[in-house]
């Protein structure tokens, strides 16, 4: 009986170790190695956090159906994709919305932009809907293969999704193109040491 519980013991620390490298833990954020992006499965690339001067603002992963070290990897890789983000310290959304429209115009040209305009100015309602943020709060950018990009605050799918393939890219852009929010945060998602 004794050999019983410690060969009982001994498998629930194994266990316990499995899980614990199943997880990358970014400022007290605990992102899952893999994620189920609507019944399929993507694989963490890269974690990190959003500063803003010297605050954290929050901490972003990027779930892939394959790693990608470049920009033009992850918005050329078909397939389903996501961005998690949680909340470090309060926001007002309306003000996250406004920063998110900034980012994107700030990463494509102006013809590409005004065609996205509608959905941006979608996506900023759907954050100043919220009001506020709080720490431990989350949303999720999905990029869903033949249904589009899925926006989801605090658990709950925000509207319908957004058709336009490219609206997914542009939204990736604010993180990872040529003029990214955070060149650091930039590099984590892209899972480059730091």
């Amino acid at each position: 009986m004794k050999m019983l519980n410690q060969w009982g013991l001994a498998l629930g620390a194994l266990l316990l170790a499995a899980n614990a490298f199943s997880q990358v833990t970014v400022s007290g954020v605990k992102f899952d190695e893999s994620t189920d992006v609507r019944g399929t499965k993507a694989q963490l690339n890269g974690a990190g956090v959003r500063y803003k001067a010297v605050f954290k603002v929050y901490a972003a992963g990027l779930y892939l159906p394959k790693k990608a070290d470049t920009p033009d990897q992850v918005l050329a890789m078909p397939g389903a994709k996501r961005l998690n983000i949680t909340m470090l310290r309060e926001i007002d959304t309306n003000e996250l919305g406004k920063l998110f429209s900034r980012g994107i115009e700030d990463n494509m040209d102006k013809a590409a932009f005004s065609k996205l305009i509608p959905g941006v100015m979608r996506m900023s309602q759907i954050f100043s809907d919220h009001k506020k943020l709080n720490p431990g709060e989350n949303f999720m950018i999905d990029w869903v293969p033949g249904t589009g990009t899925v926006i989801t605050v605090k658990g709950v799918q925000q509207g319908e999704p957004f058709k336009e393939p490219e609206f997914f890219n542009a939204l990736l852009r604010i993180w990872l193109g040529p003029n990214p929010a955070d060149w650091k945060l930039k590099d984590a998602l892209l899972g480059r040491p730091a």
